[in-house]
């Protein structure tokens, strides 16, 4: 199953899937978007809310695996994730949201006893950073400290867009000593050399504080985008309005101008971009360190062709239930097999 194809990235995997030869379910809440996409694709299709629970998980108990795509994750994820347990059927979706990372980890004992697996994260958000982690981590076994980061061509996707609303009234955040810590917008800095260049970059709340200590254990985490200086000296004064950036009626203003100004590339557009994923482990104590490069498609190829090597993974699958990252599931070598992607490179520099 498929929920969410309606959507923009919901849509293209859809796609993807047909034209490798499969024909998955398409559902989601609003029967009159999904029908044109299923009758041109000559798939099935269903309406189903999250909240109607038992019709939700008696569609589930006929699928091996659902791929969630319907945002917003931080309010979709949990009952999604709960009727998979109930219905035994593995689940996959394509959120950035640490929130969801923490619930799908909460759930793990649940999910085992189930003998189902709960992956969130199985697109660019995570996929190749939390490969990259696991691969510096396998360089360096007793590393303290990682430090990710990576320079895209591509735009935020809508819900990448939405997730940063969301975290625009509550900080930044790394991880200190195993603990996820708040900090004020563009708090941290430093210059980064991603693969192209060195740029000026600043700490941001991405997924990977989360997910990359699930995979590495490492309890200093911090993740970097380049950044201007004077564009990152303007998110510093939004530290000031947090209070008011949390309130409903300010997110969902700022939502909706999303949901009117940002939309999907174009194929052609997206083959002409890249994304360069960087990291750097180390442990101070020993003198210790290592950085580490790959280089993928755009972020929309990937998370097309992420959730869709995960899904082949589980379809096969016979090992044990529990929540899993993507590196914990299908290993770091995950990234390399994806149309796009180099192969990780570790060194000294």
């Amino acid at each position: 199953m498929i929920y969410g194809a309606n959507g923009y990235t919901g849509e293209l995997i859809a796609r993807e899937a047909v034209a490798r030869g499969y024909r998955p379910l398409l559902a989601g809440r609003n029967a009159k978007k999904l029908q044109p996409l299923a009758e041109e694709l000559g798939l099935p299709a269903m309406a189903v809310s999250l909240d109607a629970t038992e019709t939700l998980e008696r569609s589930l108990r006929d699928m091996d695996v659902v791929i969630h795509c319907a945002g917003p994750f931080s309010a979709t994820a949990e009952p999604m994730m709960r009727a998979c347990i109930n219905a035994g059927t593995h689940y996959q979706d394509i959120t950035g949201e640490m929130a969801v990372y923490q619930a799908a980890h909460a759930l793990h004992a649940e999910a085992k006893a189930a003998g189902i697996v709960l992956c969130p994260g199985t697109g660019f958000d995570v996929i190749p950073t939390d490969c990259l982690a696991a691969a510096l981590h396998r360089a360096i076994p007793s590393a303290t400290h990682l430090t990710l980061g990576f320079d895209s061509d591509s735009s935020f996707s809508p819900g990448t867009a939405k997730t940063s609303i969301e975290s625009l009234g509550v900080g930044g955040a790394v991880r200190r000593q195993g603990r996820i810590e708040v900090i004020g917008h563009g708090e941290l800095t430093r210059q980064i050399d991603f693969g192209r260049g060195e740029k000026f970059a600043v700490a941001i709340p991405w997924g990977d504080v989360a997910t990359a200590y699930y995979s590495t254990e490492i309890p200093n985490i911090e993740v970097y985008i380049p950044m201007s200086p004077r564009r990152a000296k303007k998110l510093r004064r939004l530290n000031r309005f947090r209070w008011l950036l949390r309130m409903d009626w300010v997110q969902n203003w700022l939502k909706g101008k999303v949901d009117k100004s940002v939309r999907g590339p174009s194929a052609d557009k997206r083959s002409e971009q890249q994304t360069w994923v960087w990291g750097e482990v180390r442990n101070d104590r020993r003198g210790e360190r290592k950085i580490g490069r790959v280089v993928t498609a755009n972020g929309y190829d990937v998370t097309v062709s992420g959730s869709l090597a995960v899904m082949e993974f589980l379809l096969d699958y016979k090992g044990a239930g529990g929540y899993f990252t993507p590196s914990k599931l299908c290993g770091f070598e995950l990234v390399e097999r994806l149309p796009g992607s180099s192969l990780i490179k570790i060194g000294i520099d």
